[in-house]
């Protein structure tokens, strides 16, 4: 291959990486083997610089600003930062900083920072208060996450102290190994794909247009440099770690692990201690940030078009492991997912004992070639998700045949089905016993049917005690059964904790279940859990054809024909019209006495509606009507009800605690509503 071929083909080969890495956050390669090809590119062009062409990824910062979005300009450039991956290139980054200020054989002072696996983030204050959150993007511009930065707990709103005028703290926006073990378990069970490490998770939970998710998740941040609008810094913050102080001092999260180092050696000293260390913090870190201490020294230094010459990230090694494959199984989430995953001989590995591990999906298990009986490379994806990497092929057993995907869930023995666009397998059958627990505890969430009482504990018992078997069966349920009904003690390591009856509080489940006979048909739609149908789409399937049975027989090309209904939900909802078992179901919840007609008012196409071509945002708790009963209002009357606000917002209806939404409604002079004035509308 001659050598213009190949930067070529090194420039599309990372130019597609960066947008999985940065814009997707599915990156596809590990960072060493990204590093590589950025190295040869890097070392091609300076061997042959009239072939440098200004759009190569040697000539800009990585990464550019997603489309969801409002883009803003930084202060100044968030460049990278170059990566050592072993002593020998720590100590040659530590010569060419004393190279570069002529320091001879003289230490340099520089600070060590664990490097938090997450989203880098600029946080604008304006006068001591949060103004703009803003992503990294490519460097120079990024996308503008305010309202998703407002919903981070640990970020102040405001200063103590601080400078006045325009000042733009950076850091990084992570999540918290906890927070990240409870998402991908609720991924799991609801038949989502798991997010492949913490710092994914953070990067799609920050490009999430849902503020209330982005709240939801509870995300963390650290940070770590301030950047003064064209003003030298004062006195007292001449050195990086007085500006780490000072961040503290304002009440900005730093992580505290932060070290002076005198010397290169220090600094060795503190990437080999945080290479085990690590494993004992609540979040996840894949290296050490090195920096030159001494600000006017950094500036001495100066940058390159994408690295600063006063910095280095020095990357952790993977943590990997060899074990054997005894076989592969498939669980069933909640949706009906149906996702392989692996058993695995136990090994230690990244501090903790691995027995399984995900597999994630029928293609990916092809693509690497598993099988079972192979010895495998086990690695730890951002060291928390144990993942297979790859087979050893010399070790492979003689009589190791391809693993091929069931064709019949293992459950129930429904027939599994993939949609064309998807290479997830999945159960339809609603009454799966796979998915029955957690289907079950939607069901009866308060969005659906409203089964107050009904929850995780309680689902739990009247399915191993065999009285319940589908979503129909709750309502063949006797009173005297649940009164009856023996469960195990809160705490069972009590010595006087006993089995006891539920009594009272069985006789009120089973009063929430009768009254949930009556609740309208969008709820039950709901409640279902067909897959793709939210809340929305169940009032909207609900409100036109205003029948269970007209729903589950409509033709896709029907369902289409409703508004807010596309090709997807469409499918999906004839899907599970087409499944047996599930119209069994319906009919026994039928016989039960459960309501199957929309009770809303009927929609008249021709008449367009008191609200027609308003939007409106609902934000904090109103006194006396829930959240969908103000949307139900709003929509019966041809409104329609928006996530976020902007200008386009018609109202923003407020109640109590209402957060950044009425904030935003204020700056940008949208009418604000309290309920009284909202019910003068709807009247």
């Amino acid at each position: 291959m001659d050598v213009l071929t190949r930067l070529q083909l090194l420039r599309e080969q990372i130019r597609h990486h960066e947008n999985c890495y940065y814009v997707l956050a599915a990156p596809e390669i590990s960072d060493e083997e990204f590093d590589r090809l950025l190295h040869e590119l890097e070392k091609l062009e300076s061997e042959h610089p009239d072939l440098v062409t200004e759009d190569s990824p040697t000539q800009r910062v990585a990464g550019r600003p997603t489309a969801s979005f409002p883009t803003v300009e930084h202060i100044a450039p968030m460049l990278s930062l170059d990566n050592a991956y072993n002593e020998a290139e720590l100590r040659a980054f530590d010569e060419r900083v004393r190279k570069g200020a002529g320091l001879g054989d003289a230490a340099v002072d520089y600070v060590a920072e664990l490097k938090i696996d997450g989203l880098s983030i600029a946080l604008t204050y304006q006068e001591g208060r949060l103004v703009r959150g803003a992503t990294r993007g490519d460097g120079t511009r990024g996308e503008d996450v305010t309202a998703n930065v407002r919903t981070i707990r640990p970020i102040p709103l405001a200063l103590k102290g601080g400078p006045t005028g325009r000042m733009e703290v950076r850091g990084e926006v992570f999540l918290p190994r906890a927070a990240f073990a409870r998402i991908n378990k609720e991924r799991e069970d609801a038949g989502e794909p798991l997010f492949a490490n913490p710092r994914n998770a953070a990067a799609g939970t920050m490009r999430n247009l849902d503020p209330a998710l982005v709240a939801k998740r509870q995300l963390g941040a650290f940070s770590y440099q301030v950047v003064l609008s064209g003003r030298e810094p004062p006195q007292d913050m001449q050195k990086h770690r007085d500006a780490l102080r000072a961040l503290a001092a304002w009440g900005l999260p730093v992580e505290r692990h932060h070290q002076r180092c005198s010397g290169i050696d220090e600094v060795v000293a503190f990437c080999e201690r945080w290479a085990e260390g690590r494993l004992a913090l609540d979040f996840d870190t894949d290296g050490v940030v090195i920096k030159v201490d001494d600000l006017a020294l950094r500036e001495r230094l100066g940058t390159t078009a994408k690295f600063p010459r006063w910095a280095t990230a020095f990357k952790f090694p993977a943590q990997q492991a060899h074990t054997k494959l005894r076989r592969i199984e498939v669980n069933v989430g909640r949706t009906g997912a149906n996702t392989p995953y692996a058993v695995l001989e136990p090994v230690f590995v990244a501090g903790s004992t691995i027995s399984m591990a995900t597999l994630h999906n029928a293609d990916d298990i092809a693509r690497k070639d598993l099988r079972e009986g192979d010895t495998v490379v086990i690695e730890k994806a951002g060291d928390v998700i144990p993942r297979v990497v790859a087979p050893i092929l010399a070790l492979r057993p003689a009589d190791a045949v391809p693993w091929v995907m069931p064709t019949r869930c293992r459950a129930c023995d429904s027939e599994l089905v993939r949609d064309e666009d998807e290479v997830v397998w999945r159960c339809d059958n609603s009454s799966c016993p796979a998915r029955l627990r957690r289907s079950l505890e939607h069901f009866a969430s308060r969005s659906a049917m409203n089964i107050e009482g009904l929850g995780e504990s309680l689902v739990e018992q009247v399915i191993e005690q065999g009285l319940v078997r589908d979503f129909a069966d709750l309502y063949h349920l006797a009173s005297a059964q649940l009164e009856n009904l023996v469960v195990a003690p809160r705490d069972p390591k009590s010595a006087r904790a006993v089995p006891r009856k539920l009594g009272k509080v069985g006789r009120n489940v089973f009063a929430e279940i009768e009254r949930s006979k009556s609740n309208d048909l969008s709820r039950l739609v709901y409640a279902l859990g067909i897959r793709h149908v939210g809340e929305k789409a169940a009032a909207t399937l609900s409100r036109h054809l205003r029948t269970m049975a007209a729903i589950l027989d409509a033709p896709v090309e029907a369902l289409q024909t409703i508004p807010d209904v596309g090709p997807v939900v469409a499918a999906s909802v004839r899907s599970f019209g087409h499944e047996p078992r599930n119209r069994a179901v319906i009919d026994k919840l039928a016989a039960a006495g459960v309501n199957m007609a929309s009770q809303q008012p009927e929609v008249d196409e021709g008449a367009p509606g008191p609200l027609a071509g308003k939007t409106f945002v609902l934000t904090g708790t109103l006194p006396t009507m829930t959240r969908e009963e103000a949307t139900a209002a709003i929509e019966e009357r041809g409104g329609k009800v928006a996530g976020s606000v902007s200008k386009k917002t018609s109202y923003v209806v407020a109640g109590e605690e209402a957060g950044s939404k009425l904030e935003k409604a204020r700056a940008l002079g949208i009418p604000i509503l309290t309920e009284e004035g909202f019910r003068g509308l709807i009247i």
